[in-house]
């Protein structure tokens, strides 16, 4: 289980972000070498470069800061199309190993003989001038999802507390970045590369908040977008409120699967022989939990653990362990289980703490700059009353307040607009049951986008379609998109897998299980 969940998005007023040029500018060649240490390449020839961008595009004579970036290059010259850029989600999360990533998960042999594989660590992200708000282990700050809201009188504790780490955050910003630090900004820096590595076009796949990125791209940069794959989406081209509330819907959508999958095994777990037993065992546990924790386990932590183990079906195991341990009162097995996979950041190392503040504070960054967050408590004490109300699993959490609501800057500009403007090439791929990113976010996306887009949706369930998940049909399509260009004459659907997934040897199985915990941590 994870400490940190990302995602999201929302509306903002002013003037939407257009089309522009402030990416172009003149730049030398990527000066290709080895990777830092600590990204993970396995037996792939992952070789890593850095291209200078300015801090802020409207002093672009300013200071610069250096966007280091990865390549797994194709080794077929014949075949070779041009570049496949990469965001693994987050806002957040570091993407140097990606490229190496999908290629030890079984991306088809054909997508890497067409595209240089491009990963990058974005602006204020790890080997791209990370910015800190100085999060440390014993402060109690374990996440961007704010925790359930059992009362009213929870939202003003938790202003009070996101007051504090807003304040901590602009304290620790002794360089200045943190306002520069956006979608747009990214989006831009995207182009820089693309120029830096020759390409008149480039291709994107991004999964999650990577999704929102790739909009901002195609929505910036139109006619320098060749094909663009938006995987598990937010619904726009940044975060924002209502986008974190609808982790309440995914959590209500994607629940069915787990209690199916665990009623099935009631034999092993004990937590009820049919969907809605598995339900009333859930509520019992939580309310329980509410009124008398169990070794500092409360009903906040099992809401949380259960929304992050319903990211897809390789968790629901440990998820339903947990679950067992609760209901049995079994303290062994819960502290085994904290000291094994649960968010406490006691056992973690100084290079983890160090990167857990890093994902933290560069998330707060991005979704606090891209767009404005109420200040009024009023918003938010209405928000957990309707969420509770209508999303009583999760609800309460996804809607109550964040550090953005007293973030010390206002967004520089509005959020990047979506319009229809532009080539017809971006397939939007989107499972039925996303506990993070709802299907609901892939329809916003794809009429936003109208004539330029499709919509791929998938009967299943999890986060991550494309590699990350099992389904034939989405895999075809998308692969057809972009290695022949196959862009499907109008949205489609895909019936549920016939089979488990994928056959992956022990190495490829580790790699897959460290990823999607990657996928939680910064999706």
């Amino acid at each position: 289980m994870v400490a940190v969940t990302l995602l999201a998005g929302s509306l903002v007023a002013g003037t939407p972000a257009a089309a522009d040029d402030r990416g172009e500018a003149p730049v030398t060649g990527v000066e290709w070498g080895p990777c830092p240490a600590d990204v993970p390449a396995g037996a792939h020839a992952l070789e890593c470069g850095t291209v200078p961008v300015p801090v802020d595009y409207d002093d672009p004579e300013g200071a610069e800061i250096d966007i280091m970036v990865s390549r797994l290059a194709s080794t077929v010259p014949g075949e070779r199309r041009g570049v496949l850029m990469l965001n693994p989600g987050g806002p957040g999360g570091s993407g140097l190993s990606m490229p190496a990533d999908l290629a030890s998960l079984g991306v088809p042999a054909s997508v890497l003989n067409t595209y240089d594989l491009i990963g990058m660590d974005p602006r204020g992200v790890h080997h791209s001038a990370p910015v800190s708000c100085g999060f440390t282990a014993d402060q109690g700050y374990y996440g961007n999802i704010p925790p359930y809201a059992v009362d009213e009188a929870a939202v003003a504790d938790q202003a009070e507390a996101s007051a504090a780490v807003a304040d901590q955050c602009a304290q620790n910003d002794v360089d200045g970045l943190l306002p520069h630090i956006s979608t747009a900004n990214t989006a831009r820096d995207m182009d820089r590369i693309r120029a830096a590595l020759g390409e008149e076009k480039a291709s994107f796949f991004g999964v999650s908040y990577g999704s929102a990125l790739g909009a901002a791209y195609a929505s910036l940069f139109p006619e320098r977008t060749d094909r663009i794959v938006l995987d598990s989406n937010v619904g726009d081209t940044y975060m924002g409120y209502d986008g974190i509330r609808r982790f309440a819907l995914g959590f209500e959508e994607a629940f069915p699967d787990f209690a199916a999958w665990a009623a099935e095994r009631d034999g092993s777990y004990g937590l009820g022989d049919s969907p809605e037993q598995v339900e009333e065992t859930y509520f019992e546990i939580a309310e329980r939990l509410d009124e008398e924790p169990v070794i500092g386990v409360d009903g906040a932590f099992f809401r949380f653990g259960t929304f992050v183990g319903l990211y897809g079906e390789a968790n629901y195991a440990t998820t339903a362990q947990l679950w067992q341990a609760l209901h049995d009162h079994d303290e062994t097995a819960v502290r085994r289980y904290l000291d094994g996979d649960g968010p406490a950041d006691g056992g973690r190392t100084a290079a983890e703490l160090v990167a857990a503040d890093n994902a933290w504070s560069s998330f707060l960054a991005v979704t606090c700059n891209d767009s404005e967050w109420s200040e009024d408590l009023t918003t938010y004490r209405q928000g957990v009353a309707e969420d509770r109300e209508r999303y009583p699993m999760y609800g309460a959490a996804a809607a109550n307040v964040m550090p953005c609501a007293y973030w010390n800057h206002e967004p520089a500009e509005a959020p990047v607009e979506i319009t229809g403007e532009g080539p017809s090439n971006v397939l939007i791929v989107q499972n039925l049951r996303d506990a993070a990113t709802p299907h609901t976010a892939g329809v916003m996306l794809n009429e936003k986008f109208g004539r330029r887009s499709r919509l791929v949706s998938v009967d299943g369930n999890g986060h991550g379609v494309y590699v990350y998940g099992d389904n034939p049909c989405a895999w075809n399509v998308t692969t057809g998109f972009l290695v022949d260009g196959e862009f499907p004459e109008q949205d489609t659907s895909c019936a549920a897998s016939a089979h488990s997934g994928p056959h992956l040897d022990s190495e490829a199985e580790r790699l897959r299980d460290e990823t999607l915990e990657r996928l939680r941590e910064t999706a």
